[in-house]
């Protein structure tokens, strides 16, 4: 007779491991919703703070200041003296000028006494208002600003037809002479003539110098440079009087 022997129930199983998968999923829930909690109250909290801090009122920083050494109530008090009276020296209270005899009647009762000789280098036309102590009396211009010395004479445009007797004059073969032929152009074998217009002024001195017409660009600085080396020209005359005026001067540059 054979025994066949039952295994033993197991300890655990199916039935337990279901019982243990409820409780755990029972403390996950729990432990979530209090970490929701926490979270939800951490946001509103910090959304508080942020709302007090944008309607508080701005408020000025707050600087610290340190007195030292104020002066005492004797010390604020004290008055600086006045300065000392300065002492305005001027001039002659007559006026500079040469005196005509006029009848009494017809001297105005304000009419300055003119300067006598020692006077006369320190009064002015107006006459001074002060009593005399050496200086100069006001009313002069030192820097003879109100002077007009002379009618500035205008200088003539380039185009402008001037009538004269004698044109200004140079001295062509002198002239020549001078002319130093540029390197570049003669290397390039360029030949050719440059006009000049020359602005001659009353005593013959060149005031300025204009190029009317080139038959090549290298060659007007050495034409330039010969009128300046030349000097002075013979002016123009008109009704025997030199006159300011634009004379053209040709000058050639030829190889040889």
């Amino acid at each position: 007779m054979t025994t066949v022997i039952i295994p033993k129930a197991p300890e655990y199983g199916a039935r337990e491991f279901k019982v243990f998968i409820q409780k755990a999923t029972q403390k996950a829930f729990l432990y979530t919703y209090l970490i929701f909690i926490f979270l939800f109250l951490i946001y509103m909290f910090s959304g508080a703070l942020v709302d007090a801090a944008r309607t508080a009122p701005l408020m000025a920083p707050i600087v610290r200041m340190d007195l030292i050494e104020l002066p005492t109530q004797n010390e604020a008090m004290e008055v600086p003296p006045p300065p000392p009276p300065q002492t305005v020296i001027t001039g002659p209270a007559a006026r500079a000028g040469t005196p005509i005899a006029v009848p009494d009647a017809e001297i105005a009762p304000d009419l300055k006494e003119f300067a006598v000789m020692d006077e006369m280098s320190r009064a002015s036309a107006e006459g001074g208002d002060g009593v005399d102590l050496g200086d100069f009396s006001s009313g002069i211009d030192f820097d003879n600003q109100g002077l007009n010395i002379g009618m500035i004479e205008e200088e003539p445009d380039p185009d402008e037809f001037i009538a004269v007797e004698i044109q200004p004059y140079v001295e062509m073969a002198k002239l020549q002479k001078l002319v130093e032929y540029p390197e570049m152009a003669k290397r390039a074998g360029i030949e050719g003539r440059v006009i000049v217009k020359v602005l001659v002024g009353k005593t013959g001195e060149v005031k300025k110098i204009l190029i009317e017409h080139s038959d090549n660009s290298m060659l007007n600085n050495a034409a330039i440079s010969a009128i300046k080396q030349y000097g002075d020209f013979s002016p123009a005359i008109q009704n025997k009087q030199p006159v300011m005026c634009w004379v053209n001067v040709p000058i050639s540059f030829r190889l040889r």
